[in-house]
């Protein structure tokens, strides 16, 4: 078999139904392009079981379930053997050609983003979550060098990645990441054209859990360690996020030609889950993450 030209590395949080999808998608590619495919498994014995007999090139890595996504990226990394490493979600489904699109935008960057399209339009739910997560990432989408790319169809240079293996390791979100690596004098490279399908299924409850969660983890990690005195300020600056969230996904929504009628439907839903993740950020600001990061899905 070929050196893989590309690792691709997918935290299995959801369950066999999303991941079969995301695998089944990256197998077209292995024909163009030699892949190294890491799936990082924390859902149990019933799902690594179904890769192996599926899909018996893929690379499993059993974790327990209190692993967070964040620690599940960090060992896929730290295995990945390809000059270039690729991060993808289990719900996320590549198109055709991805692979290759990726790393021939890699062959003039070290860090490429692309962008992120709806495939789960069934039900307003499904928009509403997607719009509330996904509005930045609409079309038109700024090309070439940004402050921040998504962190589910993203390519690195592997060696850079090892360059901050020890930020990486301590578990926090891509944005310390791209944050460390903008800050090392790298930029971040927004390729719209690459476009993964994000294809995810929310009850109410599960979507309005799950923005409370990653909103408390994302702020808890910002401020820890941090005086008292700032955390409050955090704190009450975050009491003002529901209105200004709602305000700008709406409003980018709109700008970027989502139907009106779509918008405004979704916008019961939108509105909930934005308080949900203002809500998130004060608690985490205050209190910290507590076990709130492990939880996220």
């Amino acid at each position: 078999m070929n050196e893989p030209r590309l690792s691709v590395v997918v935290p299995s949080v959801n369950g066999w139904g999303d991941l079969d999808g995301a695998l089944a998608a990256l197998e077209q590619d292995r024909a163009d392009i030699p892949l190294e495919v890491l799936v990082v498994e924390r859902c149990g014995p019933e799902v690594r079981d179904a890769v192996a007999r599926a899909y018996p090139w893929v690379r499993v890595f059993p974790v327990e379930r209190t692993v967070t996504i964040p620690q599940m990226r960090a060992i896929a990394f730290e295995a990945a053997s390809a000059p270039s490493v690729a991060v993808i979600e289990d719900h996320v489904q590549v198109p055709h050609g991805w692979a290759s699109a990726m790393l021939d935008a890699r062959s003039s960057a070290r860090v490429v983003g692309g962008g992120v399209r709806n495939a789960a339009t069934d039900t307003v739910l499904d928009w509403a979550a997607f719009l509330c997560e996904y509005s930045h990432l609409l079309p038109p989408l700024a090309a070439g060098e940004v402050e921040w790319v998504t962190g589910n169809n993203t390519v690195y240079d592997r060696t850079l990645l090892r360059q901050h293996a020890e930020l990486i390791g301590g578990g926090g979100w891509e944005n310390l990441l791209h944050d460390a690596i903008r800050a090392g004098g790298v930029p971040l490279i927004s390729r719209p054209d690459i476009v993964v399908d994000h294809r995810k299924h929310y009850t109410f409850m599960e979507y309005f859990t799950q923005r409370y969660l990653y909103a408390r983890s994302y702020a808890g990690a910002r401020v820890q360690g941090a005086p008292t005195l700032r955390r409050l300020a955090f704190g009450v600056a975050a009491l003002a996020l529901p209105p200004l969230l709602l305000w700008r996904t709406v409003s980018r929504s709109l700008r970027k030609e989502v139907p009106y009628a779509l918008v405004w439907r979704s916008l019961p839903y939108t509105a909930a889950f934005v308080c949900a993740w203002g809500a998130g950020e004060v608690v985490g600001y205050w209190l910290g993450a507590g076990d709130s990061l492990r939880k996220v899905c």
